[in-house]
């Protein structure tokens, strides 16, 4: 599919087809697309040039709001893509402890820098790439991998790996196997075992962040990481990242440190007021997310409700506005179990749905992102076409 143009919860096609969105540009579009005045803080600041290479004001009022909202984020640095900052998040995490391999968990998928494709998620998985041509064998050695939600294979990498590993980076809610969210506890014993062995815990909320909470993951389970990566959600959907955390750690980032990092289009003018606009609009009017939380339930419930009057095996993961069907007897907790679904009858219902003017992710590996524009008339409509499944 070609998409021609899209406004609040609907997407239309270069074939003049429309769709109601769940994807939602993978996440950043949490107040729906085109919002009118993320729209207009672009044309208006247009029109005085589309790059500088060099800093603006606009840059650090950006990084302000960000730190009123997040927790433990002292210094934030800006970058071109979500990719480009878990990157980069490595590179600062290796050179601030002396350190070079690193801990990432299977199906989590954190950009298509080499020494992160390594039993990726998203396309990767959907794919079935299991290895990636280009990537050397010496970059991929220092990555280390774990299943998800499992504590006890991270303490045996540290344990075979003393003193050795320099960073743990995840999706606190994965995003990339499906939504597939952290059990209890697993979150907390992996700072745990960070504040013990001297290893930074990077927190990947190129999904999560502004999406679970006004502070992302960080707030919303109250777990605060050592350094936290952001992608096009803080330019409103436009190209742009950033990373951010302790100032211990980040001080250590050019030119403070040693730790390079630049790039022409990093704080771009227009995905920072793109951003600035719409975090402002977050961060005034909290209730936005209890009306996506709400939203997100109302979808749960009745799509659990449809699936099982019909006897379709399945489970449904949600956090707030971040859901996955899985057809499945078995819960789903890491990416062992999301492979092992009905990933054919996934493909039946994604192709069902499309016909009946719903947009699902066209993967079984991929979180639906709800939109605040999303109303009650499009959540009926989605849950006609789930009844008429016929599985």
């Amino acid at each position: 599919m070609f998409i021609k143009s899209a406004k609040g919860a609907y997407l239309f096609d270069e074939d003049g087809n429309q769709f109601i969105d769940y994807i939602n540009s993978w996440g950043p579009m949490i107040l729906g697309h085109a919002y009118e005045p993320v729209v207009k803080a672009i044309q208006e600041k247009a029109t005085t040039s589309t790059s500088f290479g060099a800093p603006t004001a606009l840059e650090i009022e950006m990084a302000e709001l960000i730190k009123s909202m997040c927790p433990n984020v002292d210094l934030i640095r800006m970058v071109s893509s979500g990719t480009e900052a878990c990157m980069s998040a490595i590179r600062l995490a290796r050179g601030y402890t002396g350190k070079n391999k690193f801990i990432k968990f299977e199906g989590c998928y954190h950009g298509h820098a080499d020494c992160f494709l390594v039993k990726a998620g998203s396309g990767v998985a959907t794919l079935n790439i299991q290895t990636v041509p280009g990537v050397t064998s010496g970059v991929a050695k220092d990555t280390l991998t774990a299943p998800y939600n499992n504590l006890s294979a991270v303490e045996k990498l540290i344990e075979e790996n003393k003193k050795e590993i320099a960073a743990i980076i995840l999706e606190p809610v994965v995003g990339n196997m499906g939504c597939v969210p952290p059990q209890q506890g697993f979150l907390e014993g992996l700072r745990k075992l960070c504040d013990e062995e001297n290893i930074v815990l990077i927190f990947d909320e190129v999904m999560t962040g502004f999406r679970l909470a006004a502070g992302g993951a960080q707030e919303y389970f109250g777990i605060n990481a050592d350094l936290v990566t952001y992608g096009k959600v803080i330019g409103g959907g436009l190209p742009v990242g950033a990373f951010g955390g302790k100032e211990e750690i980040m001080e250590h980032i050019a030119p403070l440190g040693n730790v390079y990092q630049a790039g022409t289009l990093s704080g771009n003018p227009i995905a920072m007021i793109a951003g600035f606009t719409m975090l402002n609009e977050l961060k005034n009017n909290p209730s936005i997310y209890n009306e996506l939380d709400e939203k997100g339930a109302r979808l749960e419930k009745s799509l659990n409700d449809i699936l099982a009057g019909k006897n379709i095996p399945h489970r449904i993961n949600r956090v707030e506005s971040m859901m996955s069907v899985f057809f499945t007897n078995e819960e789903v907790i890491d990416f062992e179990t999301a492979s092992k679904t009905d990933i054919s009858l996934f493909n039946k219902f994604f192709h069902h749905m499309l016909n009946n003017g719903i947009y699902l992710p066209p993967s079984a590996f991929e979180s639906w992102f709800i939109s605040n524009a999303l109303s009650s008339e499009e959540i009926q409509k989605t849950l006609d076409a789930v009844e008429d499944f016929k599985g």
